[in-house]
This record gives structure tokens, C-alpha cells and sequence, in this order.
């Protein structure tokens, strides 16, 4: 398939964009399938240093990581998405209540893997249809059908600089992107194409000299603006790190017992985001400030019900109850020790041994 003329490839670009808005895409650019070498180094950097920890999955496939044509050398465009997540109230109100576990935003509902992929896969479905159409229109292009490939967070796909070269944003300080529109609550995704289209201008914005986000991280997990050592980030630590939480960041843990959004709550350009239009992204009531005591009694059993299609249930019950013991540890409530007392002797090593942790923190 020839490419498309230039009139024939913005006419497709406009209507994939405003396909994917009307699917619900809060934010839609398009680049072509590249990447500069700052993102290279930066992810050169990050491995050498081991900011990535126990995530050996970041160093595989570290060529095509770096190159979308390295994943796919059929690809000429990229189409980056952003669907909002943004939440409605304090997203780090359950901080302050001790009795309370608090749950990342992005995880108090329905996984956003299956949301987004779900709506990525309808959007491919148009654009391999436009495209088709438009070739067929353009006496320059011959006939041909467009091909696809759809990304969530899956893949070995740089989505944070993909996103920035598409318009969606820019990489803040904290690594994530944050948007004019949405702050920084975007889910990404992509979709990659062999259709030749124009690129997004860029979307303005920027840092500034605001550091809310590196000042706001319990743990210091940024040596510096723009790098981050997952090894001290509490989401990497209560998620990814599947052994015992180091002690010498349980403290600073406080009650957060599935990720942390310190560094992008605090984001000034969060002022101008609403609250996400997706009711499968809105928090449900249960996971918005779960108690403690009853969250340290989950067995298997009950930790899948309680998280049936939620991106918690990925991490199992024990490492689940491991930082549910923490918090409890944590609390400064006598009435939590007995939750605690209970699994001394779990059957897990981590589990017991973070319950004795707790023990040993709390009033008798």
C-alpha cells in the first residue's frame, strides 16, 4: 500500500481522532513510529544503575523497547490515547485515617488493562476501515487495507515518550506524564499502524522550577528530576517486590497498601483535571478506604472475591496481607494488634514475619 496523499492522510488522522474521542479517549495525538535518543539514554541509564529492582521484564527486549520499528518494522505511525482516571475527591485522603488501608487511585475499580484494551481494539477495527476507504478514494495510494497492532502497558513499549512526541503531554519531573488538560491521571495506550499519517504538534507546557512531586515522596525515590529508583518507590515495594517490605522503608509506608500517588497528587496541573467519565475507572465504595482489620483476614478465597477484576488481585492474597500488616504496624492502634496476632504463624514466611513486625510496633 502506497501512502496516502497528503489531503487523503489528514482527512484519516481528523477521523481516527474523532473516532477515538467518541469512544471515550479523553486524549488522542498521533507521531511517527520513532523515538529520540534521549529516551534511548534514559532508559539506558535506568538499567544500568538497577533503578528497575526485581523487574527483569524492563531489560528484556530492551532493543525493541527503544525502537517501535525494533516491535514492528511494518510500523509508520503511531496513534497515542490517554483515557482519564482522574478522581473525583483528595486522591490522598485515606492517608491520614490509620485504620484505613489506602489503595492507589487507578486501582479502586475495574482493571485498566481490560478498559483500555477493550476501547483500543475498537478504535484499530476504524482505522484499518478509514484507511482502507481513504486508499481506495486515492487515486495515488492503489488499493490496500491498513494493518494494526494494539498496546497497553503489555509490551515492550515505551509509552511516556511516544505519548510526548504525539502531543499528549510532557515526562514530568516524577517520570509520568502529565497533560495540560489531565494533570497527570492518564491511562496510555497505542495503537501502531502502517499508515503513513502527520504528526501532532506538540502540546505545550512544562515543569517549570516546581518540584512538588520529587519533595512529596515519602520514600526519596528520586535522585533527580526525570529519574526515579523504583527500588525506593512505594508502588514498586507493595506491588512488584515480591519479598519482605525492607524495613527501612516500612515507616514511611504509612497506610498505603497497594501503590502511591504522592508525587502525582500533588501535581499543580491536576487543578485542571476532572474527574475521570468512565463509571469501570470510578472508585468503588469498598476500595476507597477499606478498614485494616478486616482486609488482615482475607484468605485466598476471600481476597478474589473482594478483587475480582481489579489490578490488586495480579499481586495474590499473601503479598496483599504482607502490606496490609505493615499498615496495621503502622497505625499506632492497639485494637489492630489482635488482626495481627493472627498471622504470626501464616503459612507464608513474608506474611508471618511482617505480623510479628506489627506486633512489635503496637501497644499491647
Amino acid at each position: 500500500m502506497a501512502d496516502l496523499s497528503p489531503n487523503a492522510a489528514l482527512a484519516v488522522r481528523d477521523a481516527i481522532r474523532d473516532r477515538a474521542l467518541a469512544l471515550g479517549f479523553d486524549a488522542v495525538g498521533f507521531c511517527d513510529a520513532a523515538l529520540e535518543d534521549e529516551a534511548r539514554t534514559r532508559l539506558a541509564d535506568f538499567l544500568a544503575a538497577g533503578h528497575h529492582g526485581s523487574m527483569g521484564w524492563l531489560a528484556d527486549r530492551v532493543q525493541q523497547r527503544g525502537d517501535p520499528r525494533a516491535l514492528w518494522p511494518a510500523a509508520r505511525s503511531v496513534i497515542a490515547l490517554g483515557l482519564s482516571y482522574a478522581p473525583g475527591d483528595d486522591p490522598l485522603a485515606t492517608v491520614g485515617r490509620p485504620d484505613r488501608g489506602n489503595i492507589s487511585v487507578y486501582a479502586r475499580n475495574r482493571d485498566y488493562h481490560d478498559v483500555v484494551k477493550g476501547m483500543l481494539k475498537h478504535l484499530a477495527q476504524f482505522v484499518v476501515a478509514e484507511g482502507a476507504r481513504a486508499a481506495a478514494r486515492d487515486a495515488g495510494a492503489g488499493a490496500g487495507v491498513p494493518e494494526v497492532k494494539v498496546f497497553v502497558d503489555t509490551a515492550p513499549v515505551m509509552e511516556k515518550p511516544l505519548a510526548e512526541r504525539a502531543g499528549l503531554g510532557w515526562q514530568g519531573k516524577h517520570t509520568n506524564l502529565v497533560s495540560r488538560r489531565h494533570g497527570s491521571w492518564l491511562f496510555l495506550g497505542e495503537v501502531y499502524t502502517t499508515l503513513a499519517l502527520p504528526r501532532s504538534a506538540p502540546s505545550g507546557g512544562g515543569c517549570g522550577t516546581c518540584r512538588r512531586c520529587l519533595d512529596a515522596c515519602p520514600t526519596g525515590a528520586f535522585p533527580e528530576p526525570w529519574r526515579m529508583d523504583a527500588r525506593r518507590c512505594l508502588s514498586y515495594l507493595t506491588i512488584e517486590n515480591p519479598g519482605p517490605i525492607p524495613e527501612e522503608f516500612r515507616a514511611s509506608m504509612g497506610n498505603r497498601i497497594y501503590g502511591c500517588d504522592d508525587c502525582l497528587a500533588v501535581c499543580p496541573w491536576n487543578r485542571f483535571a476532572v474527574e475521570s467519565r468512565q463509571m469501570k475507572l470510578r472508585a468503588r465504595d469498598d476500595l476507597t478506604a477499606p478498614r485494616l482489620a478486616e482486609l488482615a483476614c482475607l484468605d485466598d478465597a476471600a481476597f478474589r472475591a473482594l478483587f475480582a477484576g481489579s489490578p490488586v488481585k495480579r499481586i495474590g492474597r499473601n503479598r496483599f496481607v504482607r502490606n496490609v500488616l505493615v499498615a496495621i504496624g503502622n497505625s499506632g492502634i492497639a485494637a489492630l494488634r489482635p488482626a495481627a496476632q493472627a498471622l504470626c504463624d501464616d503459612p507464608d514466611p513474608v506474611v508471618a514475619e511482617s505480623a510479628r513486625w506489627a506486633v512489635g510496633r503496637l501497644p499491647a
